[in-house]
């Protein structure tokens, strides 16, 4: 699969019950496909990270990223999106 259609995906914040529901379903409703996710909870605090194939969205890289960012919100955690390409680059060492 090409990379320019994988998305990083991050969530952190203090947990609580439907982080990953609401995460999923937002992404669900918009055609997004979850291929791989980790999530763990430590000392009260939730953190994820998703990758998600986007080459059947409904919406453009940036508006998947601004409405996840307003969902985390909504359900107080932060959301981030990034490309893969540019997670890649960032995190090369």
């Amino acid at each position: 699969m090409e990379s320019k259609n994988r998305t990083i995906i991050s969530v952190v914040g203090k947990d609580a019950v439907g982080i990953i529901a609401k995460v999923c379903t937002y992404l669900s409703d918009h055609h997004a496909n979850v291929l791989d996710i980790s999530q763990t909870i430590l000392d009260g605090f939730f953190t994820m990270m998703m990758i998600v194939d986007t080459s059947a969205a409904d919406q453009s890289f940036g508006d998947i990223q601004k409405g996840l960012a307003d969902v985390g919100k909504d359900i107080g955690v932060d959301i981030r999106c990034q490309k893969e390409e540019i997670f890649e680059m960032m995190h090369r060492i």
